[in-house]
């Protein structure tokens, strides 16, 4: 809990430390599974945080349309429009039918909230793909480590005297994994496959 506390002192709010700052540790889960839970959430409060005030205002109005209750507003709104514009409650029609007036406040609302919606995916887009990269980079490191750890145990292993299996798997898995390699081998396998399947086409005609 020491460390954890210590990164919540980086001009963190009470917002975030209400959130990070438990007393008491889930028994059912390691020190290190609570650090690690405690690291991202403070993460994405930071993430929230950095938000300007546009992309705060986008995020509202995207929320806020994409629950039920816009769908009531909508309903009432429409309903008590039409309502007026009947002329049968006693309210000179403004808007008479087929509700032209109407027709272009919700054409208008309909880009500004698309625009929204846009400006909120963007947003989401960009932390996702900031997420990826971290995702990468500590799977490329963690492949790195694991190649060296067997490197070493099948160093021991000689030093021992054990022999290898001669059906064992830990040369290949002792190779060097390259992104670039496996990119490579996966771009020439789905050319691969594409051109048979061309390929079959042409041969059923």
């Amino acid at each position: 809990m020491q460390d954890i506390r210590i990164m919540q002192q980086g001009g963190m709010n009470e917002v975030e430390k209400e959130y990070l700052d438990f007393e008491d540790d889930n028994p059912l889960l390691s020190k290190v599974i609570e650090r690690n839970i405690r690291t991202i959430i403070r993460l994405r409060l930071q993430a929230a945080k950095k938000r300007s005030l546009q992309d705060q205002i986008a995020d509202a109005i995207t929320s806020f349309s994409g629950h039920i209750v816009f769908v009531y507003v909508h309903i009432v709104w429409f309903g008590a429009w039409i309502a007026l514009n009947t002329g049968k409650i006693g309210v000179h029609p403004f808007d008479p039918f087929p509700y032209g007036l109407l027709t272009m406040i919700v054409s208008l609302e309909a880009i500004f909230l698309s625009t929204f919606v846009l400006i909120s995916q963007n947003r989401l887009s960009e932390e996702s793909e900031y997420r990826a990269n971290l995702n990468l980079q500590i799977a490329l490191l963690t492949e790195h480590e694991v190649t060296r750890v067997l490197q070493m145990l099948d160093a021991i292993q000689d030093k021992m005297g054990i022999d290898n299996d001669e059906d064992s798997e830990l040369a290949d898995l002792e190779m060097e994994t390259k992104p670039e390699d496996v990119l490579t081998e996966i771009e020439r396998l789905q050319q691969l496959a594409l051109n048979r399947k061309k390929l079959k086409k042409r041969n059923q005609r």
